[in-house]
């Protein structure tokens, strides 16, 4: 009885622990920097510029985005993996349709604002990763603009 809840605590911490021992590390380090905010689930964002809008977008309401990701391995200046800028156009969803460290964190945003995301593997691809770019266990680093948000807004007093 004990070997088996001990393997399903094992089998439990693995899942949770996806993020590899260099995302981990470099997670650590970055928390540690200025203007870095760790949010209770392990995402860290630094606001680049602030946007003049005043409603963040509800987790159904498409927004229109520019943004850029890499690896923790390949910040800051390795290679890109997927980039809007990179396209010469936006794209478009919903903070719902995205990894769950964008659906956080695009809910906290307002039109006009650029951050640059710090997510750990478990709020982005886990263990799988999304081969070949993505491994199992990368912690990924975001450049995110909301340009526009189409559909339904909150605004911050309801947050």
């Amino acid at each position: 009885m004990m070997k088996s809840l001990l393997l399903v605590g094992a089998i439990v911490i693995a899942t949770v622990s996806a993020t590899n021992e260099a995302g981990l590390a470099f997670l650590a380090a970055n928390k540690e920097k200025p203007g870095v905010v760790t949010l209770a689930s392990g995402l860290q964002y630094k606001v680049l510029s602030a946007g003049s809008g005043t409603d963040h977008p509800l987790v159904s309401a498409p927004c229109e985005c520019h943004y850029e990701g890499r690896t923790a391995a390949n910040y800051p200046s390795g290679p890109v993996f997927d980039s809007s800028y990179a396209r010469g156009q936006p794209s478009t969803f919903a903070p719902n349709q995205v990894i769950k460290g964008w659906t956080e964190a695009m809910q906290l945003m307002v039109e006009g604002d650029k951050w640059e995301l710090y997510i750990p593997s478990d709020l982005a691809y886990g263990d799988r990763g999304r081969p070949p770019k993505i491994g199992g266990g990368d912690c990924l680093i975001f450049t995110i603009e909301i340009l526009k948000i189409m559909g339904g807004k909150k605004a911050k007093e309801e947050m």
